[in-house]
């Protein structure tokens, strides 16, 4: 990302104005070394966000200005630690309060991710990370250098990120969270429902199964439209491609079949922390049936499925036909 320090001082009156009318998510993230920020933000990105982590606290507004103005960005996650300039720090209150003067109260929300003292030592202790306060630290009042041990950094460092700790608009302890439990209660928190993405697939067998599938269902049992020299130069996309399996029953049987097992079975995967699923459906030549099922399905599965489930329907041997 280019960001320019001269663009700070130039962000236009109108930001507020221009983002009232769309639903707008800025979520400053920041916490204790070792409480799961980076798992925060990795979720947030899961969710939707564009995430940005380490950014330094003086670019905030910049940042924020460049992707809501200039790339047109909804929802934001900016990552804020120890490893900032001190003096940022200490000017927080005037940039949070700057965001929200510009994006409104409502938008701008401060993610604080904390844990027990004696589960920050254990992660530590089991990673062999080393705490950002343990190599140096530098006591501005007296102007020297201070090795930390690990209990002392960890509190220093609630000191130190206590001017975003005291402005926290969501505070987790993820001392006895899991992974999934995290994101559990970041979507409480911000709001966010959970979102997956269905790929449906269409290949041929004789350039290989795709190794990233998770469903493969393999169509070569149909008549197919290649053995018919009229309809070899057209594809599943095509009409008179459907107007002859229209012929078949066993066609429209097959893809009913198949519209049944994911109509029962996908959206379970809402709720098992998965956010893309690849079903990929395969034909010889990957041409004719995988392609008209696969565009079927998608048309079909888009009126069924719940809301959070995206349905996209992807060609892989496009490029040969």
């Amino acid at each position: 990302m280019d960001v320019n320090q001269s663009d700070s001082t130039a962000q236009p009156e109108q930001a507020a104005h221009k983002v009232a009318t769309e639903k707008l998510s800025i979520l400053v993230v920041s916490g204790r070394s070792g409480s799961g920020k980076p798992s925060v933000l990795n979720i947030l990105e899961d969710l939707g966000y564009y995430s940005i982590d380490n950014l330094p606290l003086s670019l905030l507004p910049v940042t924020a200005h460049k992707l809501v103005n200039e790339s047109d960005i909804r929802r934001i996650a900016l990552g804020v630690d120890i490893r900032t300039p001190r003096a940022d720090l200490s000017n927080f209150a005037e940039t949070y309060a700057s965001l929200k003067a510009i994006y409104g109260a409502s938008v701008v929300k401060v993610v604080y991710v904390t844990a027990q003292e004696n589960t920050l030592i254990a992660r530590f202790n089991a990673t062999r990370r080393v705490h950002p306060l343990m190599s140096q630290d530098v006591d501005s009042d007296n102007a020297r250098h201070i090795a930390f041990n690990l209990p002392a950094a960890i509190k220093k460092e609630i000191e130190l990120l206590e001017p975003i700790a005291s402005h926290a608009d969501i505070r987790i302890d993820t001392s006895t969270l899991n992974i999934h439990q995290l994101k559990d209660r970041l979507r409480e928190h911000i709001g966010v429902d959970n979102q997956i993405v269905i790929n449906l697939l269409s290949f041929g067998f004789k350039y290989g199964s795709p190794i990233d599938a998770d469903f493969i269902f393999d169509v070569r049992i149909l008549p197919n439209p290649h053995w018919n020299p009229e309809l070899r130069g057209s594809t599943g996309l095509d009409a008179e491609v459907a107007a002859f399996f229209a012929d078949y029953p066993e066609v429209a049987e097959m893809t009913d079949d198949l519209e049944k097992f994911l109509t029962r079975w996908l959206p379970d995967f809402l709720h098992n922390n998965r956010h893309t699923v690849t079903v990929a459906i395969g034909c010889t030549g990957g041409k004719h049936r995988s392609v008209f099922i696969t565009n079927t399905l998608q048309r079909r599965l888009t009126d069924t499925m719940p809301k959070g489930v995206k349905i996209l329907a992807k060609h892989r041997e496009k490029n040969r036909w």
